[in-house]
C-alpha cells in the first residue's frame, strides 16, 4: 500500500527521530511511504492564536500539496490530524475549497488510528522492558475519537506494563498557545499531571502527540524526575 507521510512541524524541526521511526514502522507494515515535498505547516499555531482568516492560505497550501495523489495520509500527531480534519468547517464559506478540504481530510489518519483501524494490526513484535504511563492527548481522544488504538498497540509490546494514574485523561496544560497565553494555569496543570505520574514511579512516559510529550517532559526535567519520554512510534519500533 502506498501512503503519504505528513511529517508536521515539530517532527521536522525538533523530533526528527519520531519522523524516522514513523516511516520505519509504516515500511515494516508493508507500506510504500511517499513524502510530498510541497507540504508545509497545517496552520494550527495561528488558528489557535485566533488568526483564522490569516491561516487559510496555509490550509490551502496544505490541501494542494496532498492533492498530488489519492493515497492515505498518515501523521504521528493527533493535534495536527485534528486540525486538518477541521479544514472543511474553516473553509465552509468557500464551497470549492471546502470540498477539496473534505477530500483531503477523509484520507488523513493519525498513526495509531491508521495501523489499527485501516491495516488491522496490533502485534508489531516490539519489545520494551519496564513500566510506563500513557498520556492520551486531548486532540487524540476528544477531537479524533482515538482512545483504544494506542492502548491496544502498547498492550502487545513485550515486557511493557502500563500503569494507570489518577485523572489519566486530564489535559497536560499545553494546548498550543494556551500554554503561552495562560501560562500560570498551564503550569499548574502540568504540575498536577507530573504529580500523578510520580505516584506510580514509571520508567517511561509514552504518548502520541509530541507537543504534549514536550510539555510534560519539560516539567519532569525541571523536577529532576528520571522518566524517559517516548513517542509511541519509538516504542513500537523498539526491539
Amino acid at each position: 500500500m502506498k501512503v503519504n507521510f505528513f511529517v508536521t512541524c515539530l517532527c521536522d524541526t525538533v523530533k526528527a527521530n519520531v519522523a524516522k521511526r514513523t516511516v520505519a514502522l509504516l515500511e515494516q507494515l508493508g507500506c510504500d511511504v511517499m513524502f510530498p515535498e510541497a507540504q508545509s505547516c497545517c496552520g494550527q499555531p495561528s488558528v489557535n492564536s485566533g488568526y483564522v482568516e490569516s491561516s487559510k492560505p496555509a490550509m490551502k497550501s496544505f490541501i494542494r500539496a496532498f492533492e498530488c495523489n489519492d493515497y492515505p495520509i498518515v501523521t504521528p500527531a493527533g493535534s495536527c490530524a485534528a486540525m486538518v480534519k477541521a479544514y472543511p468547517e474553516y473553509l465552509k464559506n468557500e464551497p470549492e475549497w471546502a470540498k477539496r478540504a473534505q477530500a483531503v481530510a477523509d484520507r488523513l489518519f493519525e498513526l495509531t488510528q491508521f495501523v489499527v483501524r485501516e491495516l488491522g494490526v496490533v502485534q508489531l513484535g516490539a519489545k520494551l522492558v519496564g513500566t510506563a504511563v500513557y498520556h492520551p492527548s486531548c486532540s487524540l481522544i476528544r477531537k479524533l475519537g482515538v482512545r483504544d488504538e494506542p492502548l491496544s498497540l502498547l498492550a502487545e509490546v513485550e515486557g511493557l506494563t502500563l500503569l494507570p494514574i489518577e485523572n489519566q485523561e486530564t489535559c497536560c496544560g499545553f494546548g498550543g498557545t494556551f500554554s503561552v497565553k495562560m501560562g500560570e494555569i498551564s503550569g499548574e496543570m502540568v504540575k498536577e499531571k507530573v504529580r500523578h505520574m510520580s505516584e506510580v514511579t514509571p520508567d517511561y512516559l509514552i504518548g502520541a502527540d509530541i507537543s504534549c510529550l514536550m510539555n510534560i517532559g519539560g516539567r519532569l526535567h525541571r523536577e529532576g524526575k528520571v522518566i524517559k519520554v517516548m513517542h509511541i512510534a519509538e516504542v513500537l519500533t523498539s526491539c
